[in-house]
């Protein structure tokens, strides 16, 4: 019961903390274990219909006003240059104002599948897909958890 109240409490102050430095911490659903870890790939608001559309599956879908945040497993930035206009995150402290839960998985898991998404995310940017070590050194699109 202690320990329970202390990671409450301890949750609430550095939501806090994420808040004021303009960073929110997105809440997946207890339902959906996420044994493979999480990070986040966003993408502006005016894209997320269509490539929320013409995924054959999505997994946890978070949407503010300028950003929609897609829940990938975590390391899916290994050797892959994720091309702008899109951000990934490592973890899920993303740098948004009100983020909500807006697609519940249809299965019961919370990941979007990477790899269609990312070449999704390559064809929206009008960019080669590229992968493999020299990719992954030229990526600049990797934002760190903080």
């Amino acid at each position: 019961m202690l320990r329970t109240a202390l990671h409450r409490l301890s949750r609430g102050l550095r939501g806090e903390d994420l808040r004021r430095s303009g960073r929110i911490e997105l809440a997946l659903p207890a339902a959906l274990p996420a044994s493979l870890g999480c990070d986040a790939v966003g993408v502006p608001a005016r894209h997320g219909f269509r490539l929320l559309s013409r995924l054959p599956r999505s997994g946890c879908v978070f949407a503010d006003t300028d950003w929609w945040w897609w829940i990938v497993p975590s390391g899916s930035d290994l050797d892959l240059a994720w091309p702008a206009p899109a951000r990934y995150v490592v973890g899920t402290n993303v740098p948004a104002e009100h983020p909500r839960l807006i697609h519940w998985p249809d299965s019961p898991s919370p990941y979007t599948p990477p790899i269609p998404f990312y070449l999704m995310v390559c064809q929206l940017a009008g960019t080669a897909p590229a992968w493999g070590p020299e990719a992954r050194a030229q990526d600049t699109g990797t934002v760190a958890a903080q």
